[in-house]
């Protein structure tokens, strides 16, 4: 997918003129790219619309106006987009009861194993790839970003919405899966032709 430059953005008071608006868009863009698997894990898949808002924002947060600090957050932030045969998501551990934040966490250790979250797509199992550094023997975060490496076979069969691909986690007692729906599936498979 085609990196984030400096001519993408406007400047803070442009953004803070179409702020409104920007963000209704994308609240409705990120809805079709979230996957809910079960009540504690969602995936929000990250394309240049989802983190160009997100620049966008740090840039207000922050008053960033100088373009050498403002294209260092660029370069982070285009670590989330996806290269070439990938989908890249920001994948939430989502606890509301604060009181149980740690209770609940700990039964994620060893998430970012390897083996514990995939995209099914017919009988091609393809496994999330974690970004390292975010979970230790005996701590987790609630926040990982996550790539899924997609075969020319697998993007062949995703294709055809008849192969039927689903979004499944394994980890110890949770265990979900959530079919991909069309549009969801759509917005994903143009991800992967974006080159």
């Amino acid at each position: 997918m085609k990196k984030i430059t400096l001519n993408d953005l406007i400047d803070i008071a442009e953004y803070d003129k179409v702020r409104d608006e920007f963000r209704r868009d994308i609240m409705t863009h990120k809805q079709v790219r979230r996957i809910e698997l079960g009540p504690e894990i969602s995936l929000t898949f990250e394309d240049r619309q989802t983190v160009v808002f997100q620049i966008q924002e740090m840039m207000r947060a922050e008053q960033m106006v100088n373009d050498d600090v403002i294209q260092a957050e660029i370069d982070v932030y285009n670590t989330l987009l996806p290269d070439e045969g990938q989908l890249s998501a920001t994948l939430f551990i989502e606890i509301t009861d604060a009181a149980q934040i740690k209770e609940k966490l700990h039964k994620f250790l060893g998430l970012t194993d390897g083996r514990s979250l995939w995209l099914q797509v017919g009988n091609q199992k393809v496994y999330a790839q974690f970004e390292a550094g975010r979970s230790e023997e005996d701590k987790i975060s609630s926040v990982h970003y996550i790539r899924f490496v997609i075969s020319p076979a697998v993007q062949d069969a995703l294709e055809d919405p008849a192969t039927g691909a689903r979004f499944c986690i394994a980890q110890g007692d949770y265990q979900h899966e959530m079919p991909i729906a069309v549009d969801t599936w759509e917005s994903l498979l143009g991800d992967l032709q974006s080159a």
